[in-house]
């Protein structure tokens, strides 16, 4: 390359102007991309509550880490014995009170996903939208769980593993990523999980 270079410019040197022109690399096609932002309802970007359509999702996450928080650093203390029910209760209290700020929305295909730890990003190259309003939805969805189903309920289920967390919680009778009353489609299909958390 530095041989073709450098006769390139003696060429422009030696002839003038305009000379070199031959020399220059091909034109290469454009490498940048342009990925918009999701484009946000008045109800995604301004209610209290998560949107129906992100519940779902939502429901991941919350297992996610509810699953792999504190509860699981306090077993391994004690050699995976169960913790009491005064340590669960404030392990779980402590569960919905982290900060949930690397969570957020992305569009993919068309369709508004949650994205964040515990959820497997579908799409390499988009626009993620986190902090906002997503972090007190999602601790709120959190509390929500633990008064519904209790405490014990909640931690016994976290024993078993991630797979009946997520059960309990998103594929209840009543869970967000069961289907609707009489069968009709819906909802949208629950988030790949993360490989590790099979």
């Amino acid at each position: 390359m530095r041989p073709v270079l450098a006769a390139c410019m003696a060429l422009s040197l030696v002839a003038g102007p305009g000379a070199g022109d031959g020399c220059q690399d091909p034109p290469s096609p454009s490498l940048s991309r342009s990925v918009p932002a999701p484009q946000l309802s008045a109800e995604e970007l301004h209610s209290p509550h998560m949107p129906e359509s992100l519940r779902c999702d939502a429901c991941y996450a919350i297992a996610f880490q509810v699953g792999t928080g504190d509860g699981g650093k306090a077993e391994a203390k004690l050699g995976r014995k169960a913790l009491r029910e005064s340590d669960y209760v404030e392990v779980l209290e402590r569960s919905c009170l982290q900060s949930w700020e690397l969570y957020g929305v992305q569009e993919l295909n068309g369709e508004k996903r949650l994205t964040g730890p515990g959820l497997q990003s579908q799409q390499p190259l988009s626009v993620t939208m986190t902090g906002g309003p997503w972090p007190s939805r999602l601790a709120k969805m959190c509390h929500s769980f633990v008064g519904e189903q209790g405490e014990e309920q909640l931690y016994g289920a976290h024993r078993r593993g991630p797979s009946a967390l997520r059960e309990l919680l998103c594929h209840g009778e009543k869970g967000p990523c069961a289907p609707p009353a009489g069968g009709k489609a819906g909802r949208p299909a629950p988030p790949k999980v993360l490989q590790n958390e099979l």
